[in-house]
Formats: C-alpha cells, structure tokens, sequence
C-alpha cells in the first residue's frame, strides 16, 4: 500500500484570522486530513475550526508531540500514514519545524518514504529579516540564547563578531517574559555602532518593528515583555 502524505501545516502568529498569512490552498488541504500531530490539543483543535475545518474530533487521530514525548512514541504516529493515510503536523505558531519539535516526525517520514509537503504560511523569522534592512543573502538563526547572564553575554559577542567580521545577520528568540533582561544584556555586551533590530508581534494589529545601534536602545528601552519578539544583530 502506497503511504499517504506528511503535510507540514503553518498555523497563524497569534490572535489573527485564519487567512492573515494563510493561503486558501491549506485549507483544501486540511480539509482531507484526518490524522493530526500537534503540540498541544486544545490550541489545535481551536485552529482547526477557525480554519473551516468542519469534521467531527471524535472521528480525528490527534498524536501529541512536545517535550513530554517518548522516543519510544514517535513511530506509530506515522502508523496512519503508512496505511494511506494522509497526515498533518500543526505548528503552535508560525512554520512546523523550525523553532518547533516537528523535525523529529519529517525526519522518521523520510526514512519511511513518505512524501512530505511543506505548506505556505507566516514565519517570525522571515518576516522579521525582511523587515530588518540586513543581510538576507548570509544570515543564522541561533534559537533561544543561554539563559545564566555570563553564558549569554559571551554568546551574544560571538553573534557580534559574525556580523562585524562576516557581515551575517544573527537571528535569536526569547521566550516573551525575559524579554526586557534579553535588551539589557545586549546593550550592556554589544558595541553601540552595532545595529539592533526588534521585531515584536508579527502579523497581529500590534505588530511594532525598529531598527537602531544598540547605544540608541540603551537610551530608549522599548517595554515589550511578554509579547512574542525576534531579535537581529546586523551592520
């Protein structure tokens, strides 16, 4: 029996409507899927319907992938799939994959053989270096920096000498109520000429996005905690 397909499934950003960011074509697609991987059921289940989607849960597989997950437990969510059934892997927000623990499943799909179909949809990171004025063409995305201040402060000067010395774009992420000590550490470790950009709430009716040196920041500390934020170092 031929498998069915993995679809990679971008979800929106925040609080926005399903198509803010979200091509008509995913919702065909959706709409044909009857077995999902998700981080969390419940913000799934919620996307779902806000996408149109109108089949009964009760007849739905939903296979939860997040930090609690097994390894022992990976394989049989592709079970479906291998009987031809198609199968979606939902992000919690933005594209599945990256940023997200979805690759562990894209990565299983392929030594099976199934086909995986990355669908179109709103990603923080691109938008925010598109937004940004810096290098597109050579640029690193790094995740979330170390947490303890001696260990983010030697990172964020490595990041520093990649943009000075390779003229490449660092990218980085917090997670939203650290964001105020993640602008401290940058304007206290980075050279003031280096330029910042700060990209808060992509996509939503809050979405804010500003480009200055860090000596500028330091003067002007923007207040966004716990608003969903990137981070780029540029020249």
């Amino acid at each position: 029996m031929k498998p069915g397909n993995l679809y990679l499934i971008p979800t929106p950003l925040g609080e926005t409507g399903f198509d803010a960011g979200m091509p008509a074509y995913n919702l065909n697609i959706i709409r044909h899927i009857s077995i999902f991987i998700v981080e969390e059921l419940r913000t799934a289940r919620r996307f779902l319907r806000k996408a149109g989607y109108h089949n009964d849960f009760e007849d739905i597989t939903f296979h939860l992938l997040n930090e609690h997950t097994l390894d022992s437990e990976v394989d049989i969510m592709l079970a479906g799939t291998m009987e031809g059934n198609h199968t979606g892997l939902l992000s919690e927000a933005g594209l599945p994959c990256v940023a997200d623990p979805g690759n562990i499943i894209v990565r299983l799909a392929h030594r099976k053989g199934i086909r995986v179909i990355p669908l179109s949809g709103p990603s923080s990171i691109m938008l925010s270096l598109m937004a940004s004025g810096f290098n597109g063409q050579n640029f690193a995305f790094h995740g979330y920096l170390p947490v303890k201040p001696p260990e983010r402060a030697k990172k964020l000067k490595d990041l520093e000498n990649n943009v000075l010395q390779n003229s490449q774009t660092q990218l980085f992420i917090e997670t939203p109520y650290r964001n105020q000590a993640m602008i401290e550490s940058i304007t206290k470790t980075c050279k003031p000429s280096l330029m910042l950009c700060i990209a808060v709430d992509l996509t939503l009716e809050t979405e804010w996005i500003s480009v200055k040196p860090v000596g500028e920041w330091k003067k002007q500390t923007p207040q966004i905690n716990k608003r969903p934020a990137v981070f780029l170092l540029g020249a």
